[in-house]
């Protein structure tokens, strides 16, 4: 037996107010998983960054150089390559002096576009998502076009 009130219309008034509750929570449940998901995805690949540059400012070589790939002696790199690109004596020595630019999300790494002072062109660091290795990149984008989302935003804001 249906309700009194059923015959004015309350029940299908409850069942609007239950579908528009059900849609605005799904719709912020995805809306905010986008958002964690677009400013988490790199995180992993920007820690190895911070620690490569954190070894390099307490001058310990060696554990950055594992870090580029290179456990004791890479063919293509070696060491006294890495401490002259890296080393005190490098125009990268004062590592906390750069600063990232742009970080773009590419299929099977990361690329970071960093600048520094006194240098005219940017330099690009590659870091590999599956092995967390670094390697230089030669343009501070990955290949393709891109989604300038971010971008785009923080031009609205500012």
């Amino acid at each position: 037996m249906a309700g009194f009130l059923d015959a004015y219309g309350v029940a299908d008034q409850r069942r609007e107010r239950l579908i528009k509750r059900i849609v605005l929570w799904g719709g912020s449940a995805v809306v905010v998983a986008a958002i964690l998901y677009f400013s988490l995805r790199t995180h992993s690949q920007e820690r190895v960054v911070s620690q490569f540059f954190q070894e390099l400012e307490h001058r310990q070589y060696q554990d950055a150089y594992k870090l580029w790939g290179c456990p004791e002696n890479c063919k293509y790199y070696p060491p006294d390559k890495f401490l002259e690109d890296w080393g005190p004596g490098s125009q990268y020595a004062k590592t906390s002096s750069f600063k990232i630019e742009h970080v773009d999300f590419c299929d099977e790494g990361v690329v970071f576009d960093l600048s520094y002072p006194n240098t005219r062109e940017d330099l690009g660091l590659w870091v590999n998502r599956s092995t967390n290795f670094i390697s230089f990149y030669d343009t501070p984008r990955c290949p393709g076009r891109h989604l300038q989302l971010g971008a785009f935003l923080r031009s609205l804001f500012s």
